[in-house]
């Protein structure tokens, strides 16, 4: 067995990667929001500390393990953020990880951060990072993991959620000089699908997962709850107008609709446009692309129009349509999303990531929107994973702030058997555990209901 501390722990989606599924003891968790730290309790039996900076400074309180992992705060990295990175206040908590990096020196170090880390606009900051790694004495890869739930096969624990993240992983090698020499320029994982998985063939109603052969979206008998779920009226009726406008348009022998994003409040005439000289060029692009549908199918628009009011009743985020359905021909066979940026409809294979904010996918069929339940089967959470009574839209933000177990675990298991002999030198028993868990990790969290506490 090997022990591991738990930094930024959020619900605990680390825990169930390296306690439940692969076997390992928590040593110690930490995380400073309390809705989120009484459900890591709930479900793994340890209460988490509170606020990182007060444990590492000046003091380290974090007691001696032999991997860290930690899902560091990502505000100063993601593009929603003001993508300040690690000169924002929030990004010097990574050196808070580095103190305890020099204090305990775990033999094996995981990280997660959203995809943007990794980006052009934070390459000092991803440079700061490798270097304080291996200054620390830790062989890491100058190369980011960038990976994805929605890239690995059922059977290896994937998801039908596309989560893009970055990983880094590393291991202690005992100087600067040697980490250096042992460093790498490659990914752990490659950025790609895994053994042959085609995402295509993803389909949140129908693909098995686990052990019990569940698929993501629960069958109607089984939702008790379904009432809380349903649209709204107003929803309801925006769905519905739109439906009406992609069944109009196939009823005018239009077999697919196009992908960019349809915009009612510009449908013009093309001998009508006019496009002022400083309108960005994406922007005159998508005008011109309404106005030839709009001039192609001038009759059925107009009638569609007519009937709905001209739709003065919607605001300006429900006049418009994203469609990336294909050729589906019905909303009823996409799942959609009610964005800023309007109504967005695709094929039900893999599912957009789950965010903090509630955006959350509308299952176009069943006419409801995704489960708290089906939401933490996105982020590979076992089925007795337990939220308590807190509110729904908690639940929501907790998962969307979460790291993806299965996506977790094989990048772990990856690391762990491309540095084997390195990792054995110190801790045996990570490459032990590795070695006798399962390749799908919801074999492991089926049969354990582990509370590895400190």
């Amino acid at each position: 067995m090997f022990s591991f501390v738990d930094l930024f722990a959020g619900i605990g989606g680390f825990h169930a990667t390296l306690g439940a599924v692969h076997g390992g003891r928590a040593a110690f968790a930490s995380e400073w929001d309390k809705p989120a730290a009484e459900v890591y309790r709930r479900n793994w039996g340890l209460a988490p500390k509170g606020d990182i900076v007060p444990l590492t400074d000046p003091v380290v309180t974090v007691p001696a393990h032999d991997v860290l992992a930690a899902g560091f705060p990502c505000q100063p990295f993601s593009k929603s953020g003001f993508q300040r990175g690690i000169n924002e206040t929030r990004g010097t908590l990574f050196f808070n990880i580095m103190k305890v990096l020099h204090e305990q020196r775990p033999t094996v170090v995981l990280l997660e951060n959203v995809r943007n880390l990794a980006g052009p606009r934070h390459r000092d900051t991803w440079a700061t990072i490798v270097d304080q790694l291996q200054m620390a004495g830790y062989k890491v890869s100058s190369a980011p993991t960038v990976f994805s739930p929605h890239l690995l096969p059922p059977h290896l624990g994937g998801r039908p959620q596309i989560r893009e993240r970055v990983f880094i992983t590393a291991t202690y090698v005992g100087s600067e000089e040697r980490a250096r020499a042992l460093s790498t320029k490659e990914p752990v994982v490659a950025r790609g699908p895994i053994g042959g998985w085609d995402p295509q063939e993803w389909d949140i109603y129908e693909t098995a997962l686990g052990h019990d052969g569940r698929s993501i979206v629960r069958p109607e008998a089984e939702t008790s709850d379904r009432a809380d779920y349903v649209l709204s009226e107003f929803d309801e009726y925006v769905v519905s107008v739109w439906d009406e406008f992609v069944a109009r348009l196939r009823a005018a022998g239009v077999r697919r609709l196009p992908g960019f994003p349809i915009w009612a409040d510009h449908f013009v005439t093309e001998d009508m446009l006019q496009i002022e000289p400083d309108v960005p060029t994406w922007k005159a692009d998508f005008l011109r692309k309404n106005s030839a549908l709009y001039t192609a199918h001038k009759v059925t628009i107009d009638e569609w129009l007519d009937q709905h009011g001209g739709l003065r009743e919607l605001p300006a985020s429900r006049r418009k349509l994203e469609w990336q359905a294909q050729d589906a021909t019905s909303l009823a066979d996409t799942v959609m999303h009610m964005r800023p940026s309007g109504l967005r409809a695709k094929k039900p294979t893999y599912l957009p990531a789950l965010v903090a904010i509630t955006q959350t996918s509308i299952l176009g069929s069943r006419g409801r929107r995704l489960t708290p339940r089906e939401a933490a089967r996105l982020q590979g959470l076992p089925e007795w994973f337990d939220f308590g009574p807190q509110r729904d839209a908690l639940t929501y933000k907790q998962l969307g702030n979460g790291v993806n177990v299965g996506a977790a675990s094989y990048v772990f298991r990856t690391h762990v058997q491309q540095d084997a002999a390195l990792i054995a030198e110190r801790a045996p028993g990570i490459v032990e555990a590795v070695e006798r868990t399962p390749d799908n990790p919801d074999e492991s969290l089926g049969e354990r209901r582990e509370r590895a506490a400190a």
